[in-house]
């Protein structure tokens, strides 16, 4: 949680918590300790370990920001519901930059296994792919695509060269089965293709998102859902329910089992859920009770007000992304992608409860101030 708070990395927290009493008081030392009592690579089987649980970490937030009053049990019925994409930690994908990962990935991966290659093909490949780069931006297509027909060329005799030296192994074709199903679709798929396409070499999980911004029209990483109060609670605006949705589905098939979720989680039912335009034809199971933006119909009075106030769960997004860890996020796979989510959404409510303990303690003070100020004595009247 420490991680996720101060937006810090898994090598960072550590290095802190060894100079930083704090750290070490809120993770139940009780004396100063010179040096960190685990190895780095703990919080990685920590988060592997709660796997499904991380979400009673964001029940638990909620329910120390009810116990310090940060958060009224009232603010949990009008909530604000969005999704935003969580990018992964993975350069553009180029075709070139695609088949020279492959080519770095199967001969590193062949020497590791002691697989003999008949030619590495490396330092060809890191050539073409940097004139191909030089080519593009020059807009010398011919000299570009010649570029990318080499770096095909020579993955494709990398692959069966592998193929060639494996067969008959049954245990080097299990480790090479799922790098070279890889390295075939990188070779194969074209850039302007229908359908599933595969984005990074060592992440195949990632998805290309298309958000219509203008500075990004497309972002690669995965899909997520946020779930806010709609009214700011006496701490700020809490992230009530936070998840990642693979597969990249549409908004409004998502809503019904999110809200479902949300429900599960804090205790309390929706009254009333305001989402973005991409929500419309949703799937909720009380779809009079959810409000979509620019709506007229039934939008009057108090409902109009809390309308207005759904963009602004966009800064709260905003927030997880600059101050945590969901701008980008450098964990594995698609477990790894859930757990940075829902940790991000933990540690922006922590800082919120933090920062009502500091206006608490802060009035507290003024108070005490004021009472042991020595007053001057009156002027005597003239």
């Amino acid at each position: 949680m420490l991680k996720h708070i101060y937006g810090l990395s898994d090598e960072g927290v550590c290095e802190r918590w060894v100079y930083d009493p704090y750290f070490q008081h809120f993770t139940g030392e009780e004396f100063f300790q010179h040096e960190f009592p685990h190895e780095r690579s703990d919080l990685s089987h920590w988060r592997k370990r709660l796997g499904g649980k991380l979400e009673l970490l964001l029940a638990e937030s909620l329910r120390v920001a009810h116990e310090s009053g940060a958060l009224r049990t009232k603010d949990l019925a009008r909530v604000t519901v969005d999704t935003t994409v969580q990018p992964k930690d993975i350069t553009f994908p180029t075709d070139a930059k695609l088949l020279h990962a492959a080519i770095k990935g199967l001969t590193r991966l062949a020497r590791k296994r002691g697989v003999r290659l008949r030619q590495s093909y490396v330092r060809i490949a890191k050539r073409a792919a940097m004139m191909a780069g030089r080519y593009a931006h020059a807009k010398q297509f011919n000299r570009h695509r010649r570029q990318l027909r080499i770096l095909r060329t020579r993955l494709g005799r990398l692959i069966r060269d592998i193929r060639r030296k494996i067969a008959g192994n049954a245990e080097l074709e299990a480790v090479f089965a799922w790098p070279l199903s890889r390295a075939d679709q990188i070779r194969s798929q074209q850039q302007r293709q229908r359908g599933w396409k595969l984005y990074s070499f060592h992440a195949p999980e990632v998805e290309c998102i298309g958000r219509g911004k203008a500075s990004a029209p497309y972002e690669f990483g995965v899909k997520a859902s946020v779930v806010t109060t709609n009214a700011r609670a006496p701490g700020g605006q809490f992230v009530l329910h936070a998840r990642t949705l693979p597969g990249n589905p549409y908004d409004g098939h998502t809503l019904g089992a999110v809200i479902e979720a949300t429900e599960r989680l804090t205790g309390r039912e929706i009254e009333r859920a305001y989402v973005d335009k991409g929500y419309r034809g949703h799937d909720a199971p009380n779809p009079r009770r959810v409000f979509i933006s620019g709506q007229k119909r039934g939008v009057f009075g108090r409902i109009k007000r809390e309308l207005t106030r759904r963009s602004a769960i966009e800064a709260v997004i905003g927030h997880m992304k600059a101050e945590g860890h969901l701008g980008r996020c450098y964990l594995k796979g698609r477990a790894g992608d859930a757990a940075n989510v829902i940790l991000s959404a933990v540690g922006y409510n922590l800082r919120l409860v933090l920062a009502w303990l500091r206006i608490i303690l802060r009035v507290i003070l003024l108070a005490l101030l004021q009472t042991f100020t020595i007053r001057p004595a009156l002027k005597p009247a003239s």
